[in-house]
C-alpha cells in the first residue's frame, strides 16, 4: 500500500498549497476558481485515499474520516456551481449520507464514553466531528425543502469549504508533527496554521453580513419614485 500512502501525501501537500492560493486570491476571480477546482481534486484524493487506508491500520481506523472529506469539498463545490440556488438529487443523498455519518460518529463517541480507547480519537473528538456533521445535515434538510438565495449560497460554500481546509491543515500541523523539525514541534504557529481556515471563515462570514446590512441600508434610504 505505500503507493496509495504517497499519493495520499501528494494530495494533502497540493490540498494545502491549492487551498492556501483560493484563500489569498481574488474571490470569483479566475485563479481563486481555478485554485479552487483543483483543491477539490486534491482533497477528493485525499479523501478516497484516507478512506483506504484507514481500515489498514493497526489498529484499524473508521474509512468515516474521509467520506467525510468528500462530503465537504463536494457540496462546498455544487454550492458554487449551481448558481439557482435549487436542489438535486446530489444534494438529496448528500443529506441522507452525512446525517448518517452523524449518527455513526455519535455514537462511536457514546461507546468510546462506555470503554475508553487506547489512543485517540477520544469522546470529545467524536462528539465534535459528529455534531458538525449533524449540523450540515440539518442544514442539507432545510435547503431540499426550499431554494437558495446568493447570500445563502456564498455562506454554504464558505464555511464547507474551509471545514475542509480545515481538515488537511489540522491533520498535517498537528496530526503529522514528527515529520516536521524537531525545533517547531508543538510551536503554538502550527496551531494558528492548523486552525487558520476557521479564521478565514470568520472574516467572509463577517464581510458577508456587514456587506448585506450596508447594502440594505442603502436600499432602504433611496428614495422611492414618483408614481404619480
Amino acid at each position: 500500500m505505500s503507493g496509495i500512502t504517497w499519493i495520499h501525501i501528494a494530495g494533502g501537500m497540493a490540498a494545502l498549497a491549492t487551498g492556501t492560493v483560493a484563500v489569498v486570491a481574488r474571490k470569483g476571480g479566475r485563479m481563486h476558481v481555478s485554485a479552487g477546482t483543483w483543491f477539490c481534486v486534491a482533497m477528493f484524493v485525499l479523501g478516497i485515499t484516507a478512506s483506504i487506508l484507514s481500515p489498514l491500520k493497526s489498529p484499524p481506523d473508521s474509512p468515516v474520516g474521509g467520506i467525510m472529506v468528500c462530503y465537504f469539498v463536494a457540496t462546498a463545490w455544487m454550492a458554487a456551481r449551481r448558481r439557482d440556488g435549487r436542489p438535486g438529487i446530489f444534494d438529496k443523498i448528500a443529506c441522507a449520507l452525512v446525517l448518517a455519518m452523524a449518527v455513526a460518529i455519535i455514537g462511536s463517541g457514546f461507546q468510546a464514553v462506555i470503554s475508553p480507547p487506547p489512543g485517540p480519537p477520544g469522546p470529545g473528538a467524536l462528539f465534535g466531528l459528529g455534531g458538525v456533521c449533524l449540523l450540515a445535515g440539518l442544514s442539507d434538510l432545510r435547503f431540499i425543502r426550499g431554494k437558495l438565495t446568493s447570500t445563502q449560497r456564498i455562506v454554504r460554500h464558505l464555511w464547507r469549504m474551509c471545514f475542509a481546509l480545515f481538515i488537511a491543515t489540522g491533520s498535517f500541523f498537528l496530526g503529522q508533527q514528527d515529520v516536521l523539525p524537531q525545533a517547531v514541534r508543538g510551536s503554538p504557529i502550527l496551531f494558528v496554521l492548523a486552525f487558520a481556515p476557521f479564521g478565514v471563515m470568520l472574516f467572509w462570514l463577517v464581510r458577508i453580513r456587514f456587506t448585506r446590512v450596508i447594502g440594505g441600508a442603502k436600499l432602504a434610504a433611496e428614495p422611492r419614485p414618483n408614481v404619480e
